[in-house]
């Protein structure tokens, strides 16, 4: 069951009316960042109810100290954490004394709005004193998409009936805490603040790790847009620096304060500049002023809609959603800094702290590679590529030698942070998504150097991880991957999962592929690769062809598929609609013991090779594995519902394409899962894209040619997206009567359309 509070609207994210038990909910719905920070979107002033205060800063972390019963060797010793950092949004108010706190005041006209096609967020409310006494608020704030260290607050207030006195507090806080934190400690020391009239500055740094932070603010005040002369009391406290003054104010006039705060940090500055450089462009944001500052957020947004929006007509639902996860998804990542990357709760919450997982790779590349300059992509595979050292590392620490690689399940530094065992030592099929980004990377912009000058380097040592995971059976006279844990975490510690050996079997193949490709097009590249890995030229290759030829695959005849694992069938096979309702999601009602035993599917699973490898199988086998394990998938992982929908869409199942659709766009929105307090789920956005261009929109590419085979829900009218292949910039345009491919930029294009080569 999902829970429907937001209103319908193709651009806007909007609540009216307010329930301190949907807060929690729509802190996150209503967040805003600008792939450097995020914010939560808590109230400006005090609000004493239920809420998470959440702002966060990328790259700067903390690495809380594992909490484990039963320690094992090579298992991870924290947790990484892109922790909550300073306050900035602070506006204390209070009115002839009494705080203007939501939780203890009467509130109507409550509306609240993210507009996603202009980038800011909006709240308007009244609070009503008594019965002739009403104070009307109007909050509009954004982090800006040019400035990238900037956040602004327009905060205006207008009493009705009475005059009161007006008591403002603008602040900077660092005294804050994670709801995550193992052991319920604060991560942050002072370092310095300041404090003058109308402007402060606070300074911490992380326990440990060091990372220094420096917050700057500066506010003025108008009444009914005359300029207002302040003389503010300073505050100072330990981590916390304020203004406080006081207004008589007149009923019927409005009272706006303008907020500015630059925040900065030692990624991208020396310890010793970080305060300066705060100061300054929080000063140069009010110089430019607040109309100013806004108008750049318009364009920045136009320009990013310009290539990543999707259009769908005839169904206000589907079109809120694709667009609420698009504008998530640019917020959350803008590819300019190689260093960052993406979490799957991006700066909406704390839960998976804000670090990288294969999600990335699987799920999140495809939309950055399509809509983006190709740089964006390309720095995601950077950011692997710099942690190729860590990655061998973290395979030695697990007993693997000779330069293997074993990419982390969970990271911020390429130093495997993630604390479940059966996770950290078996879900090693995330080694294989870092080779299908490549991949896909090489396949759409026709890059082929960045195999010579960083790619190939990653694929021999995953590929050298791969040759030692696999081991010879003699029993079955074949090799065999033991011990693993597929993308179904409702199966540990299982032999021979198909996924895993598949993925692992194809990473050798293009590997191989690929040295061959280099010896023609880049051949001295190709030899300081070989030089720098120490790769064998004789012997590697021999024996990754021997694996590839002799791998052991479980196969029901019965059924003539794939088993998910070996032993798959000895489970009771059910199907999940005969799961009773009650009973779901079942990881929240059945004992683990339970749920391990069952046939029962978290995520695509065998289906996730199909999605992968679609070529490598027949439409028949497609429809055997689809038809036998869909029904058997709990989709109880955001990362589920998008697969099944290309899958499904490629088959022609357009209403379970339609409904998985729905459930995977709209899963924040609608809060399916019942979590979206703890943040989005900003990596199944990701495969909502692909779910609309890949699914309905029938989008392949093939040896560097695009296939486009569109198929839309009947009452869609019409679909639209645009895609950046090869550096062109292609808008397809599909509906009921056809499709119509246009090229905005670069040269003429073939393509295939539904089976037919047209030039665009």
């Amino acid at each position: 069951m999902h829970r429907k509070y937001i209103i319908t609207d193709e651009w806007k994210i909007i609540e009216k009316g307010f329930d301190p038990a949907l807060h929690p909910c729509s802190e996150s719905l209503f967040s805003i960042g600008n792939g450097r920070m995020g914010q939560r979107a808590n109230f400006e002033e005090t609000y004493s109810g239920r809420s998470m205060q959440g702002s966060y800063i990328g790259g700067v972390y903390y690495p809380d100290k594992t909490r484990v019963g039963w320690w094992k060797n090579g298992y991870p010793e924290y947790f990484a954490k892109v922790i909550n950092s300073v306050n900035w949004i602070g506006i204390d108010i209070s009115i002839d004394g009494q705080p203007l706190d939501l939780a203890k005041v009467k509130v109507s006209g409550f509306y609240r709005e993210l507009n996603m096609k202009e980038g800011y967020l909006l709240r308007k409310f009244t609070a009503q004193f008594d019965e002739f006494k009403t104070l009307e608020v109007e909050a509009l704030r954004f982090i800006s998409m040019k400035r990238h260290e900037i956040g602004a607050i327009r905060y205006s207030i207008t009493p009705r009936g009475f005059s009161p006195k007006i008591s403002y507090t603008p602040y900077l806080d660092f005294d804050v805490y994670n709801e995550d934190s193992n052991y319920g400690e604060k991560f942050w020391d002072e370092v310095f603040t300041s404090v003058a009239s109308q402007k402060a500055i606070n300074v911490a740094a992380t326990k440990k790790t060091n990372f220094h932070v420096a917050a700057a603010m500066r506010y003025e005040l108008e009444a009914d847009s005359r300029h207002l002369t302040l003389y503010p009391e300073n505050i100072k406290r330990e981590k916390y620096v304020a203004n406080r003054f006081e207004i008589n104010a007149q009923a019927g006039t409005t009272y706006t304060l303008y907020k500015y705060a630059a925040i900065t940090s030692s990624l991208n500055y020396p310890i010793e500049k970080i305060a300066e450089e705060a100061d300054y462009k929080a000063s140069e944001a009010m110089r430019a002023g607040f109309d100013a500052l806004l108008e750049e957020q318009k364009k920045a947004w136009a320009a990013i809609w310009e290539t990543s929006d999707i259009v769908i007509e005839g169904d206000p639902e589907a079109q809120q959603g694709i667009r609420f996860n698009i504008f998530q998804l640019n917020q959350t990542y803008t590819g300019e800094d190689e260093r960052l990357n993406i979490g799957p709760k991006g700066f909406t919450g704390e839960k998976y702290g804000g670090v990288t997982y294969w999600d990335t790779e699987a799920y999140c590349f495809p939309f950055y590679l399509s809509t983006r300059d190709p740089q964006v992509a390309r720095n995601l595979l950077l950011y692997r590529y710099r942690h190729l050292p860590k990655a061998i590392e973290n395979a030695c620490k697990l007993g693997f030698t000779d330069g293997a690689a074993l990419y982390p399940m969970v990271t911020i530094n390429g130093e495997e942070c993630h604390n479940e065992w059966e996770i950290t030592f078996e879900e090693i099929h995330r080694n294989g998504a870092m080779v299908v980004a490549i991949h896909r990377y090489v396949q759409y912009t026709g890059d082929i150097r960045y195999l010579a000058d960083y790619g190939l380097e990653v694929m021999i040592a995953i590929a050298r991880f791969w040759a030692q995971r696999f081991n010879w059976s003699e029993e079955k006279q074949q090799y065999v991957m033991l011990g693993v844990t597929g993308p179904n975490e409702y199966e540990n510690n299982i032999n021979n999962n198909f996924y895993t050996s598949y993925i692992a079997r194809w990473c050798l193949e293009y590997t191989l592929q690929t040295i061959e490709l280099l010896k023609n097009q880049y051949p001295k590249e190709l030899s300081d690769v070989f030089q720098k890995t120490n790769f064998d030229t004789q012997s590697e290759p021999i024996l990754w062809k021997k694996i590839i030829s002799n791998i052991y695959f479980p196969y029901s005849e019965k059924y003539q598929i794939y088993l998910q694992q070996e032993g798959y069938l000895d489970k009771i096979q059910q199907l999940a609609s005969e799961i009773p309702h009650t009973q779901r999601p079942i990881n929240q009602h059945w004992s683990w013991d339970r749920i391990l035993r069952s046939c029962f599917i978290k995520q695509a699973d065998t289906l996730q090779a199909f999605y992968f490898f679609e070529d490598h199988f027949t439409t028949d086998e497609h429809q055997r594995h689809f038809d036998f394990y869909e029904p058997r998938t709990v989709h109880e992982s955001s990362l589920s519902p998008c697969v099944h929908v290309v899958l499904a869409a490629k088959l022609g199942k357009l209403d379970k394409a339609y409904e998985l659709y729905l459930r995977t766009s709209r899963l924040d929105l609608d809060d399916y899962n019942k979590e979206v307090h703890e943040g989005l789920h900003i990596t199944s956005m990701a495969g909502t894209w692909m779910s609309v261009v890949e699914g309905f929109g029938g989008m392949r590419v093939r040896n560097q040619q695009l296939y486009f085979n569109p198929v839309l829900p009947r009452h869609w009218k019409r679909l639209s997206f645009k895609i950046i292949f090869h550096g062109r910039i292609l808008e397809i345009n599909t509906s009921h009567q056809g499709t119509t491919i246009t090229r905005h930029t670069g040269d003429p294009l073939r393509l295939d359309l539904k089976g037919q080569l047209i030039e665009v």
